[in-house]
This record gives structure tokens, sequence and C-alpha cells, in this order.
């Protein structure tokens, strides 16, 4: 007998708009509601595009041309997500047309998080990047899966599928590198580079735009909250190869 598949749920699952349905619409919501939501998709949108401008230079450097391949389908599946916000922005007139044009304008140093702003000197910066950073992502995009705005809330599980790719191609990648005595040192050193801009990137700990995110049933955990499952995560995969994890409040900019 085959398995029946569930539709989607069609109603906020969480925060003060709690089994409403769903907004369809930027026209349908409040106005600081809406004004959070544009500048988080903007934000998401201009790390996809960062991402393939830091993996870019790989795509003829990689060292096998299976980590070259790898790195095509990470630059195609990221310019992709890019798109699939910037379809969402064009809805919020005008400030997301604005905001189109800012995302295909910005270069390497002009990005909104410091992660997307730092080139890959080495290869095992794109694999702790891949790792740690895209690690992130899928953080970010788990907190937005069921929110309550629709056309994002079913963009995300296409993003989650491919994002996961990403990680497993970096912890692979960093697994390789861990197990062998000549290239060990050179995994640690990548992440203790990366670890802390990794964790830079769930934003402050007592930020009220996070609080109101979940308020308002876009997100369903809060910056801190999310860090530390993140953190968990992380400390069991580098037990698993015997690396250090990073002391999480060293070389830290956001706190």
């Amino acid at each position: 007998m085959s398995q029946s598949i569930s539709a989607p749920k069609r109603v906020i699952e969480w925060g003060d708009y709690q089994g409403i349905r769903k907004f369809e619409h930027p026209d349908e919501l409040a106005p600081d509601m809406r004004q959070l939501l544009l500048k988080m998709l903007i934000t998401q949108a201009d790390t996809e595009f960062a991402s393939v401008q830091q993996h870019r230079p790989w795509l003829d450097k990689a060292p096998t041309v299976n980590d070259r391949l790898t790195i095509s389908r990470i630059l195609a599946d990221e310019m992709r997500h890019g798109w699939q916000i910037c379809q969402l922005l064009q809805t919020f007139e005008p400030e997301g047309q604005e905001a189109i044009h800012w995302l295909l304008k910005a270069k390497l140093g002009e990005h909104r998080l410091d992660s997307f702003n730092m080139d890959y000197e080495t290869w095992e910066d794109v694999l702790a990047f891949t790792c740690l950073v895209d690690r992130v992502g899928i953080y970010q995009l788990r907190a937005f899966e069921g929110c309550g705005y629709g056309p994002l809330a079913r963009a995300i599980p296409l993003m989650l599928v491919e994002e996961q790719l990403h990680i497993n191609f970096g912890y692979n990648g960093i697994k390789r590198l861990a197990r062998n005595p000549n290239t060990r040192d050179s995994a640690q050193q990548a992440i203790n580079k990366w670890f802390p801009r990794a964790l830079d990137m769930f934003g402050h700990s007592e930020s009220k735009a996070s609080e109101s995110a979940v308020r308002f049933g876009i997100k369903k955990w809060q910056n801190e909250e999310a860090r530390m499952q993140y953190i968990n995560e992380v400390r069991m995969l580098f037990e698993s190869v015997e690396l250090e994890l990073p002391d999480p409040s060293k070389d830290r900019r956001i706190l």
C-alpha cells in the first residue's frame, strides 16, 4: 500500500499569529512584520549571491575533477537560491526592486555578513566554509521552515535538500584532511578560522529582531537558541575525527 504524502500546513504554527491562515502577499503583513521579513529576505539572498562569488575561482582551481564537479553544483544551487529569494522580493514594492538592484551589484567586501566578504585562500578554506558556514545556512533555512509567510515556506524544502549536499561535501573533505597526518594541522587551522565567523552569522544573542521574528511566526528559534544547537552538533562532528572545537567566545565580532 502506497504511503500518502501529507499536505503542507496552511496555518501559522507558532507566535502571535498561531492558528491563522498563512500570509501570501506583503500587503497582508503588518508594517513591522513586513519590514522585518523584507530585511531577512535581503540578507538571505545576499548570502547566496556572495557564496557564488567566493566559490567561482575554485571551479578552475579545485584539486580533482570530482571536486570541480561539486563546486559547479554548489554554484548552480546558490545562484538558484538567490534568484528564488529575488522572486519573493519582487512582490515587496517598491523596496524589493531596490534591494534586487543592490544585490546584483554587491561585490566581495560589500556584503552584509563578514563570512561572505572573505576570499577562500586555500582549498581547506573551501572545505571548512561549506562544512561550517553552510551548516549555519541549514539552521537559518530550518528556522524558516513552515513559517507564516507562505511563499517563503514553500521555497524552503528544496533549498534544504541542496544545502545538505554542500555541508556533506565540506565535512567529508575535512575528515579526509584530519585522518592524514600531513594535512591534519591545515584542517584544524581552517576550522579555527571559520568557526568564529560561522557563530557570528546567527546574530546578536539579545537581538530584539530575533524575538520579533519568532513572535511574528517568521522563524522558529531566537538567535542564541539556534547557535547553541549548532555548537552542540559541530562539537560532536569534530570529536568523531579528533579535531578540536575552538572556544565559542574566541575571535567573535558579534556576541
